[in-house]
């Protein structure tokens, strides 16, 4: 009897992991293998498997070494040797990961990127390239290997993707293009970082619509090159917007039709800038022009003297011009027409920002002929401040006739005007320091969005002028988020949906001070971080030791 019992057992041992077995199989093929090993132990010991998630809100596997997730193979047989996934190391991190339990995927040799809509075909030809494969545009069978991107899926951000690495395939969708592109930016990274993508299910979206990078190529021109190197470098850090601020006092850097006399020796043809905005229109990323105005337009007026700014005494004021004058209002309209037709982007950046005819004691007295044009237009009360708020709105208008949304400068939104700024222009915030200056949540009770190029974190200054030092990566990442928007103090988070994102500067006051690849090494980090605070606010999972040795893996 002895005997018998035990032969019975046996049996039922192998009925058990019969069942076991298949249970597993038949969960993998729809997806849950995670639900199925969370209620029984694995074969390395651990039990449970779910996703865990972060103090930031991100979840992440239970295994993070890249060397136990298998060896990924172009047919897989799941089995439960295989550990549950880590979470892909990325930068900016995912935000969510599902694990499971599988060999995940590399590329090899012959295997196929396929779209299902032709939409697609630049995101899926240069995935294939990047990683060795053979685009095959539209096609709908499935192959052991495929890599699919489709559009569909998700809900309304266009931005939000989700990546599954299953069956030995990886399928990329989205409800829009550029979450697509994400997803493929995500793949690439974790190929190049660990060699395979983990098995599982990444759901990922931006907490920030507006992720950018600015720079000013009016005082430090750049060649095309490295600008196109820098826009290949934002792609894959999923940011979406590069500045452009071409105008300024030192020089004027891109050709123009209306009015050639005003451009620089060295600068971009428009064949150049038309090639830079192709290439960030494949990447997704935005190009924002600025022609700052009614100050900061040195370069304009060297060619124009009779347009500049000139006090009671008849001296010129630096880079000012005269906004009494139709003159004025006619040639900067002249430039943002014109450049409306190169620059197709849904953005536009208007300056506004240092007028020097309000920094004195009195505008009115040292500007007479401001203060008759304000008061002809305004009425008797009408002060210099009100003329510069309706110079503003009135390039606002010449702008939107282009279906564009503006932003300018805080500095350029004063206080105590009648005239009010156009209630659909963005407040740029970058300084606290102004005459009359305001804190962020002025703007922000008025119910103004706003973008954050806080000077304190975001602003690379060549040369350290004043109190500037050039920011680092560190600071960014431990110290700053969207909502620390003047100073290192965090606006209320009832705030938080006003605040549309952020945009890392690179100014050129002293264009000497760093060569373009000084410049690109000092960025590095700081642009890391940066997208990281932007696509995730919260505390990063990783340490900043941990994080920057990630972007040294990455490249």
């Amino acid at each position: 009897m002895i005997q018998h019992r035990r032969r019975r057992s046996a049996r039922q041992v192998a009925r058990k992991r019969a069942v076991v077995a298949a249970a597993f199989v038949g969960t993998v093929a729809l997806g849950t293998g995670v639900g199925v090993w969370a209620s029984s132990d694995g074969d390395d010991g651990t039990s449970g498997g779910g996703a865990r998630q972060s103090s930031s809100g991100r979840f992440s596997g239970t295994g993070d070494d890249p060397a136990t997730a298998g060896t990924p193979s172009a047919n897989p047989s799941p089995s439960r040797s295989y550990p549950l996934s880590r979470t892909p190391r990325t930068i900016p991190a995912v935000r969510s990961h599902t694990p499971a339990r599988g060999p995940g995927w590399q590329p090899r040799g012959g295997e196929r990127v396929v779209v299902s809509d032709a939409a697609l075909a630049d995101e899926g030809r240069l995935i294939a390239g990047e990683l060795g494969l053979t685009y095959a545009g539209e096609k709908s069978d499935t192959r052991a290997g495929d890599v699919r991107l489709a559009l569909g899926g998700g809900g309304g951000d266009r931005e939000s993707y989700t990546m599954t690495v299953r069956d030995g395939r990886v399928d990329i969708s989205g409800p829009g293009e550029a979450g697509v592109f994400y997803g493929t930016r995500t793949l690439k990274q974790e190929i190049r970082g660990a060699g395979s993508a983990p098995e599982g299910v990444v759901r990922d979206e931006p907490a920030k619509p507006v992720r950018g990078f600015m720079l000013d190529i009016a005082r430090k021109p750049y060649s095309e090159a490295w600008i196109e190197d820098r826009i290949r470098e934002l792609g894959d850090l999923k940011f979406n917007e590069l500045g452009l601020h071409f105008s300024d006092d030192q020089a004027f850097r891109i050709e123009s039709s209306t009015h050639p006399e005003i451009v620089s020796p060295v600068h971009l043809t428009k064949a150049q800038v038309k090639r830079i905005v192709d290439l960030a229109n494949s990447r997704h990323i935005t190009v924002v022009p600025e022609i700052d105005s009614p100050g900061h337009l040195g370069a304009v007026l060297a060619a124009h003297p009779d347009l500049k700014l000139r006090n009671v005494g008849g001296v010129a004021t630096r880079g000012a011009i005269d906004i009494s004058k139709p003159g004025s209002a006619k040639i900067v309209d002249d430039l943002l027409n014109e450049y409306a037709g190169l620059f197709t982007g849904s953005q536009w950046h208007l300056g506004g920002d240092e007028y020097q005819a309000l920094t004195v004691k009195s505008p009115e007295a040292s500007y007479p002929q401001l203060a008759a044009a304000a008061r002809q237009k305004y009425g008797s009360g009408g002060t210099v401040a009100d003329l510069a708020t309706g110079w503003l709105n009135d390039r606002a208008a010449t702008v939107r006739a282009h279906d564009r949304t503006m932003r300018a400068w805080n500095d350029g939104f004063l206080r105590g005007t009648s005239v009010q700024p156009a209630k659909d222009l963005r407040a740029a915030y970058w300084t606290g320091k102004e005459i009359g200056a305001r804190q962020p949540a002025e703007y922000l009770s008025a119910g103004r969005k706003l973008v954050n190029y806080n000077d304190e974190f975001l602003y690379y200054v060549l040369g350290q002028p004043q109190t500037f030092v050039y920011p680092t990566g560190q600071r960014i990442y431990e110290q700053w988020s969207p909502r620390v928007v003047r100073g290192t103090t965090a606006v209320p988070a009832r705030y938080d949906g006003q605040i549309l994102g952020g945009t890392f500067a690179v100014w050129g006051d002293f264009p000497d001070a760093q060569t373009q690849e000084q410049v690109a090494a000092g960025v590095r980090m700081p642009l890391r971080a940066t997208v990281q605070k932007l696509w995730d606010p919260g505390r990063p999972a990783l340490s900043w030791a941990d994080f920057k040795a990630l972007a040294n893996r990455l490249g």
